[in-house]
Protein backbone atom coordinates (compact mmCIF):
# COMPACT_ATOMS: atom_id res chain seq x y z
CA UNK A 1 0.00 0.00 0.00
CA UNK A 2 1.17 3.51 -0.75
CA UNK A 3 2.64 5.23 2.34
CA UNK A 4 0.47 8.28 1.67
CA UNK A 5 -2.50 6.26 2.96
CA UNK A 6 -0.82 4.81 6.04
CA UNK A 7 -1.10 6.55 9.40
CA UNK A 8 2.33 7.20 10.93
CA UNK A 9 1.16 6.59 14.49
CA UNK A 10 -1.03 4.02 16.17
CA UNK A 11 -2.37 6.70 18.52
CA UNK A 12 -5.91 7.78 17.71
CA UNK A 13 -6.35 11.23 16.20
CA UNK A 14 -8.93 12.28 18.75
CA UNK A 15 -11.23 15.13 17.79
CA UNK A 16 -12.61 15.29 21.34
CA UNK A 17 -11.56 17.51 24.18
CA UNK A 18 -7.95 18.38 24.79
CA UNK A 19 -6.18 15.81 26.96
CA UNK A 20 -5.84 17.12 30.49
CA UNK A 21 -8.14 20.07 29.85
CA UNK A 22 -11.03 20.56 32.25
CA UNK A 23 -14.39 19.69 30.76
CA UNK A 24 -17.33 22.03 30.85
CA UNK A 25 -20.39 20.74 32.70
CA UNK A 26 -22.96 19.46 30.18
CA UNK A 27 -25.34 22.15 29.00
CA UNK A 28 -23.42 25.01 30.64
CA UNK A 29 -21.93 28.09 29.05
CA UNK A 30 -18.19 28.64 28.87
CA UNK A 31 -17.90 31.74 31.05
CA UNK A 32 -14.66 33.71 30.70
CA UNK A 33 -13.27 37.03 31.78
CA UNK A 34 -12.07 39.41 29.03
CA UNK A 35 -8.44 38.66 30.02
CA UNK A 36 -9.04 34.91 29.78
CA UNK A 37 -10.69 35.25 26.37
CA UNK A 38 -7.83 37.44 25.12
CA UNK A 39 -5.27 34.89 26.31
CA UNK A 40 -6.97 31.96 24.52
CA UNK A 41 -7.51 34.09 21.40
CA UNK A 42 -3.82 35.08 21.35
CA UNK A 43 -2.76 31.42 21.63
CA UNK A 44 -5.18 30.46 18.84
CA UNK A 45 -3.84 33.20 16.54
CA UNK A 46 -0.20 32.31 17.31
CA UNK A 47 -0.82 28.67 16.43
CA UNK A 48 -2.99 29.36 13.37
CA UNK A 49 -1.09 32.27 11.82
CA UNK A 50 2.52 31.63 12.85
CA UNK A 51 3.35 28.11 14.04
CA UNK A 52 1.12 26.07 11.72
CA UNK A 53 2.30 27.76 8.47
CA UNK A 54 5.95 27.22 9.51
CA UNK A 55 5.25 23.53 10.20
CA UNK A 56 3.49 23.07 6.87
CA UNK A 57 6.45 24.69 5.10
CA UNK A 58 8.94 22.42 6.93
CA UNK A 59 6.86 19.31 6.16
CA UNK A 60 6.59 20.31 2.49
CA UNK A 61 10.35 20.81 2.30
CA UNK A 62 11.02 17.48 4.07
CA UNK A 63 8.58 15.63 1.79
CA UNK A 64 10.37 16.99 -1.28
CA UNK A 65 13.60 15.33 -0.08
CA UNK A 66 12.36 11.90 -1.04
CA UNK A 67 12.11 8.84 1.24
CA UNK A 68 9.71 9.78 4.01
CA UNK A 69 10.10 6.59 6.06
CA UNK A 70 13.46 7.66 7.50
CA UNK A 71 12.99 11.42 7.22
CA UNK A 72 12.93 12.79 10.78
CA UNK A 73 11.88 16.29 9.73
CA UNK A 74 8.88 14.84 7.92
CA UNK A 75 7.84 12.33 10.61
CA UNK A 76 8.20 14.67 13.58
CA UNK A 77 6.80 17.60 11.60
CA UNK A 78 3.63 15.61 10.85
CA UNK A 79 3.35 14.58 14.51
CA UNK A 80 3.73 18.17 15.70
CA UNK A 81 1.23 19.33 13.06
CA UNK A 82 -1.37 16.88 14.43
CA UNK A 83 -0.75 18.24 17.95
CA UNK A 84 -1.09 21.85 16.77
CA UNK A 85 -4.24 21.04 14.79
CA UNK A 86 -5.76 19.30 17.83
CA UNK A 87 -5.03 22.35 20.00
CA UNK A 88 -6.43 24.70 17.33
CA UNK A 89 -9.68 22.68 17.20
CA UNK A 90 -9.92 22.73 21.00
CA UNK A 91 -9.31 26.48 21.22
CA UNK A 92 -11.74 27.28 18.43
CA UNK A 93 -14.48 25.29 20.19
CA UNK A 94 -13.78 26.99 23.53
CA UNK A 95 -13.73 30.45 21.93
CA UNK A 96 -16.83 29.74 19.86
CA UNK A 97 -18.86 28.83 22.97
CA UNK A 98 -17.33 31.50 25.22
CA UNK A 99 -19.52 33.94 27.06
CA UNK A 100 -17.36 36.85 28.14
CA UNK A 101 -18.35 38.41 31.46
CA UNK A 102 -16.50 41.53 32.53
CA UNK A 103 -16.43 41.77 36.33
CA UNK A 104 -15.50 45.47 36.13
CA UNK A 105 -18.87 46.17 34.44
CA UNK A 106 -20.94 44.46 37.15
CA UNK A 107 -22.87 46.75 39.45
CA UNK A 108 -21.68 46.88 43.02
CA UNK A 109 -23.12 44.08 45.14
CA UNK A 110 -22.09 42.11 48.19
CA UNK A 111 -23.24 38.85 46.60
CA UNK A 112 -20.80 36.42 44.92
CA UNK A 113 -21.19 35.76 41.19
CA UNK A 114 -18.82 34.90 38.33
CA UNK A 115 -15.89 37.33 38.23
CA UNK A 116 -15.98 38.22 41.91
CA UNK A 117 -12.85 38.62 43.98
CA UNK A 118 -13.74 37.15 47.37
CA UNK A 119 -11.77 37.43 50.60
CA UNK A 120 -12.60 34.67 53.09
CA UNK A 121 -11.41 33.59 56.53
CA UNK A 122 -11.51 30.10 58.00
CA UNK A 123 -12.17 29.18 61.66
CA UNK A 124 -8.48 29.65 62.51
CA UNK A 125 -8.55 33.21 61.14
CA UNK A 126 -6.45 32.32 58.09
CA UNK A 127 -7.49 34.66 55.23
CA UNK A 128 -7.48 33.76 51.55
CA UNK A 129 -8.53 35.66 48.44
CA UNK A 130 -10.10 33.93 45.45
CA UNK A 131 -11.01 35.26 42.03
CA UNK A 132 -13.80 33.27 40.39
CA UNK A 133 -12.82 32.87 36.73
CA UNK A 134 -13.41 30.61 33.72
CA UNK A 135 -12.28 27.01 33.53
CA UNK A 136 -9.43 27.76 31.14
CA UNK A 137 -8.04 30.61 33.25
CA UNK A 138 -8.04 28.90 36.65
CA UNK A 139 -4.71 28.96 38.50
CA UNK A 140 -4.96 28.02 42.17
CA UNK A 141 -1.43 29.24 42.85
CA UNK A 142 -2.51 32.76 41.88
CA UNK A 143 -5.84 32.52 43.74
CA UNK A 144 -7.89 32.04 40.57
CA UNK A 145 -10.48 29.31 40.91
CA UNK A 146 -12.80 27.99 38.19
CA UNK A 147 -16.47 28.77 38.62
CA UNK A 148 -17.18 25.01 38.63
CA UNK A 149 -14.74 24.24 41.47
CA UNK A 150 -16.13 23.13 44.84
CA UNK A 151 -14.97 26.35 46.55
CA UNK A 152 -16.52 28.61 43.89
CA UNK A 153 -19.78 26.65 43.94
CA UNK A 154 -19.95 27.00 47.72
CA UNK A 155 -19.32 30.75 47.49
CA UNK A 156 -21.78 31.44 44.65
CA UNK A 157 -24.75 33.60 45.65
CA UNK A 158 -23.49 33.98 49.23
CA UNK A 159 -23.09 37.47 50.64
CA UNK A 160 -20.53 39.31 52.77
CA UNK A 161 -20.77 38.04 56.33
CA UNK A 162 -22.17 34.63 55.33
CA UNK A 163 -20.44 31.43 56.40
CA UNK A 164 -20.33 28.70 53.79
CA UNK A 165 -19.30 25.07 53.96
CA UNK A 166 -17.17 23.52 51.25
CA UNK A 167 -16.07 19.92 50.69
CA UNK A 168 -12.32 19.72 50.10
CA UNK A 169 -9.98 16.75 49.76
CA UNK A 170 -9.05 17.35 53.41
CA UNK A 171 -12.71 17.22 54.49
CA UNK A 172 -15.39 19.78 55.16
CA UNK A 173 -14.19 23.36 55.63
CA UNK A 174 -16.15 26.37 56.91
CA UNK A 175 -15.21 29.84 55.64
CA UNK A 176 -16.69 33.27 56.31
CA UNK A 177 -16.97 35.75 53.46
CA UNK A 178 -15.24 38.96 54.52
CA UNK A 179 -15.27 41.00 51.33
CA UNK A 180 -16.73 40.75 47.81
CA UNK A 181 -15.62 43.08 45.04
CA UNK A 182 -15.78 43.19 41.27
CA UNK A 183 -12.77 44.49 39.35
CA UNK A 184 -10.94 43.85 36.12
CA UNK A 185 -8.93 40.65 36.44
CA UNK A 186 -5.38 41.12 35.17
CA UNK A 187 -3.99 38.65 32.62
Amino acid sequence: MNKAFVKESDAPDDDGEEIGAPALPPGSKNYMTPAGYAQLDAEFNQLWRVERPKLVETIHWAASNGDRSENGDYIYGKKRLREVDRRIRFLSKRLEHAEVVDPAQRETTDQVFFGATVRVADAAGQESTYMIVGIDEADAGRGRIAWVSPMARALMKAREGDTVSVHTPDGRREVEIIDVRYQAIPP
